[in-house]
């Protein structure tokens, strides 16, 4: 079955809020076996919406939409869908018994216009909102069946999970299910990383692969659909030794995981500790390891050394190093670096140097040059990197380039 999600409201084409309902949405019905293979947003407005919902109705076999069934008489979803159907709206008695009761209980007076919630097209079903006032409502036609859900997050989802998702199962018998697992890379880019498995992309069928860039590196999402959950994550695992074969030392975690739980593993695991002496990243490098739960264990503390006599008197890099070479150079990110396991007595320093901008840059050292340097038993590694983008995005790939390079670090030690 083809399913089509649109989302309504103005508030999303102006950017106002982020539209995460389509997301929800779109991962559930996947994972039950429904293909949407359309997502569409309109606004306010009765036209414009009925043209949506129309078009929607040619191409899917369920259209599900969220928001406009408040109070407001800018909420018109449930109007646009009886139009397009033919059907009148009219009072239906136990959401409006609901609806006074939900006022009731938090002692408010409810409005005349709270009614407008309680109306629904004629021949409709109202789905009973356990988060909020207004019903959804579900409305079979000719094959096709429309669904309006609200558009508060936290109600549309629970009437999604409760009632939506079971109702879609029982009435299509779907037994299959749609897994994805992510692989998250880091050190290479999107078309060298293509080129690396392009030809698994050409003749893929089931698993499917994708690749999507995110500021934390190149995802590559593989897809398998199948009978049973076994056999697609078979399906999967598969696929995935093959990547691995290929790109293994570029994938640095898998699905929600993120390069510092992978740092604190390996740090935790071999029993190592770490310490941090940030200049332009300002303690960033050290707040994401810090993140992970259990972190006490491998980190041992840091120096933000934002002056130079802060890195002299602290880090114990040398004035004359400072004055001749300046702060940003290769050789005070490795001082840096050593200076800080010395201090802290740990296995390990990190030592990040750099221009964030949007000034101090220049042409021999422009913003986005930074140095980072990582210490220990097997001496000291250091990489130069021009960053681009804005100060706060140079931050966030130097911590995260500093991370893969502990990574690679201490996986040799």
């Amino acid at each position: 079955m083809i399913v089509e999600i649109v989302t309504t409201g103005t508030e999303l084409l102006l950017g106002q809020i982020i539209n995460t309902n389509s997301a929800y949405m779109a991962e559930g019905l996947n994972n039950i076996g429904f293909d949407v293979l359309y997502q569409s947003t309109v606004g306010d407005n009765r036209v414009r919406m009925e043209n949506v919902l129309a078009h929607a109705l040619t191409r899917a076999d369920i259209v599900i939409t969220s928001g406009g069934l408040g109070p407001t008489q800018g909420d018109i979803t449930k109007e646009v869908t009886a139009k397009l159907f033919n059907r009148e709206l009219k009072l239906h008695e136990e959401s409006l018994d609901r609806i006074k009761s939900h006022f009731k209980k938090i002692d408010r007076t409810m409005t005349d216009n709270n009614i407008r919630q309680a109306m629904i097209p004629v021949g409709a079903e109202a789905i009973t909102n356990y988060a909020g006032t207004a019903p959804g409502v579900m409305l079979e036609n000719e094959g096709k069946i429309i669904i309006n859900l609200p558009g508060p997050p936290s109600e549309m989802k629970d009437m999604f999970d409760r009632s939506i998702k079971p109702f879609l199962k029982e009435k299509y018998g779907y037994k299959s299910v749609i897994i994805s697992r992510i692989l998250n890379t880091f050190g290479i880019g999107e078309s060298s990383l293509e080129e690396q498995i392009k030809d698994l992309i050409l003749a893929q069928k089931n698993p499917t692969l994708a690749l999507l860039v995110r500021p934390s590196g190149v995802i590559i999402r593989i897809t398998a659909k199948a009978e049973k959950a076994e056999n697609a994550r078979n399906l999967i695992a598969g696929m995935e030794t093959e990547i691995r074969r290929r790109i293994g030392q570029y994938i640095y975690a898998v699905d929600d995981e993120n390069m510092e739980d992978t740092v604190g593993a390996i740090l935790k695991q071999k029993q190592l500790t770490i310490g941090c002496a940030e200049s332009c990243t300002g303690g960033l490098l050290t707040s994401r390891l810090t993140d992970v739960a259990g972190s006490s264990a491998y980190v041992k503390g840091s120096i933000i050394s934002y002056t130079n006599e802060v890195k002299s008197d602290e880090l114990g890099v040398l004035r004359e190093l400072l004055q001749t070479k300046g702060a940003v150079c290769e050789d005070v990110a490795k001082a840096m670096a050593e200076g800080i396991a010395l201090k802290m007595h740990t296995d390990i320093g990190v030592g990040i140097t750099g221009i964030a901008g949007p000034d101090g840059g220049t042409d021999e050292k422009p913003v986005g040059l930074v140095y980072i340097a990582v210490a220990g038993k097997n001496g000291t590694t250091i990489a130069k990197n021009v960053f681009s983008g804005k100060r706060k995005a140079i931050k966030y790939r130097t911590t995260q380039t500093a991370l893969d390079m502990i990574r690679h670090y201490i996986e040799e030690m």
